[in-house]
């Protein structure tokens, strides 16, 4: 399976410790493509751990990579806004949003309102209604595998990882299952840029997310002319905190949801068969006991990382390690590195499935920001990989993946696989 990713990752090892420390730039897309950005992160936690960048593409920011200390910026929503938005932007983005205009989400708030929202929407995902979810995810999960082709090539990512997720979500919002291949499409139109996932230029984004957003202003119309039901949309449009809300506080809501209820499962999905056979002990060890799944399912979730960073904006001059942070300096908690950082997590850059703390993780981020549907998550995945469990011996890597090319979504684009036999 070389593909040359060896030498690349080489390469780049040696250009970032060739480095003066002060030049170090972790916002490199095309590195986290490469899954080549860790030696950044490893010179920034041993050298630098709260690092100032003045990047070329992303303006001046903080850094911050060590767990401690992304727990004082993620769990402070004082000092570290969440109002400027939760991710570090290109300027070329920025310039595109600013002429498209804001379209704000609750996380992208701070309390009241981000709390008032946030409430609406929350009982979407309580035990109560995990547990009703549970048996159709495990049906749907079944069907979804039963239809796989055994001795033959297939891209898991397409057939499997972007299948269950966007089953979920057309449960969770109510959107024709027939239709639902839609739901990721969107999703991957939100988070990329032009040139990379299914965006072809700044215009091909705009006309399509208007386009979702009429679908989905068509969805709000319909159910709040009908009496209140347990799915997103109609929850948003009859919540008191919501109902009145504009067309892009809408938008921006609509975003949040579908990229927070397709990215982190269905890359965790797909990170989970990667990292099995990139550590067949580990792959042993799951097919000799099968009640670990939920323990590999989360050190699945640290190690994959599903969202490589959140950013903050500063309220008030602040110090961190040493530094000074000034009001309004944009800060960028890197949850991938916080989850490598040995200070916080034994053996950190093993794949583990069996650690005595496997939760232990910062994937879904602290503090009154943490991901909403993260039992969400953890269920989808861990019924899965039971139903995959029943099925099939292995699942073999046949190449190397093709990865997101972003700083924020640690994804897949592709992940060639075959299963050479059922049960």
């Amino acid at each position: 399976m070389h593909d040359g990713s060896v030498d690349l990752k080489a390469e780049a090892r040696a250009r970032i410790y060739a480095q003066p420390i002060e030049a170090v730039d972790p916002a490199q897309p095309e590195l986290f493509a490469a899954d080549a950005m860790w030696p950044i992160f490893e010179r920034l936690r041993a050298e630098d751990p709260v690092h100032r960048t003045d990047s070329p593409d992303y303006g001046p920011f903080w850094s911050v990579t060590l767990w401690n200390d992304i727990m004082a910026v993620d769990s402070n929503h004082g000092a570290f806004s969440s109002a400027d938005g939760i991710t570090l932007q290109s300027l070329e983005s920025k310039a595109e949003q600013a002429r498209r205009g804001a379209r704000p989400s609750f996380i992208s708030m701070d309390p009241p309102r981000h709390d008032e929202q946030r409430k609406t929407v929350s009982p979407v995902v309580a035990p109560s209604n995990l547990q009703v979810m549970g048996p159709l995810i495990r049906e749907r999960a079944g069907q979804i595998l039963d239809r796989l082709p055994v001795g033959e090539a297939f891209d898991w990512v397409e057939h499997v990882s972007k299948e269950l997720t966007a089953m979920t979500l057309a449960t969770l919002f109510d959107f024709p299952q027939e239709e639902r291949q839609l739901l990721p499409y969107w999703s991957d139109m939100m988070t990329n840029a032009p040139g990379h996932g299914p965006v072809k230029s700044w215009e091909h984004k705009r006309e399509v997310l208007d386009e979702m957003v009429a679908r989905f202003t068509g969805m709000w119309n319909d159910r709040v002319n009908a009496p209140p039901s347990g799915d997103l949309i109609s929850m948003l449009a009859h919540g008191e905190s919501t109902r009145n809300m504009d067309r892009a506080e809408y938008a921006g809501n609509l975003g949040l949801l579908i990229i927070g209820g397709n990215d982190t499962t269905r890359n965790t999905i797909s990170g989970s068969v990667y990292a099995l056979n990139k550590h067949p002990a580990q792959y042993r060890k799951l097919r000799e006991d099968p009640t670990l799944i939920p323990a590999m399912v989360s050190e699945t979730i640290r190690w994959q990382t599903p969202l490589a960073h959140m950013a903050r904006t500063a309220t008030q001059d602040v110090e961190l390690g040493g530094k000074t942070i000034k009001a309004g300096d944009r800060v960028v908690m890197w949850y991938d590195t916080g989850n490598r950082d040995p200070g916080a997590v034994q053996d950190t850059h093993s794949y583990l499935i069996d650690r005595e703390r496997p939760r232990h993780h910062m994937s879904f981020g602290f503090g009154i920001h943490r991901c909403v549907g993260n039992r969400l998550a953890e269920l989808q995945l861990t019924i899965i990989w039971e139903e995959i469990m029943k099925r099939f011996p292995t699942i073999e890597l046949v190449a190397e993946p093709s990865r997101t090319h972003s700083i924020f979504v640690k994804g897949y684009e592709t992940l060639p696989v075959v299963i050479p036999s059922r049960h």
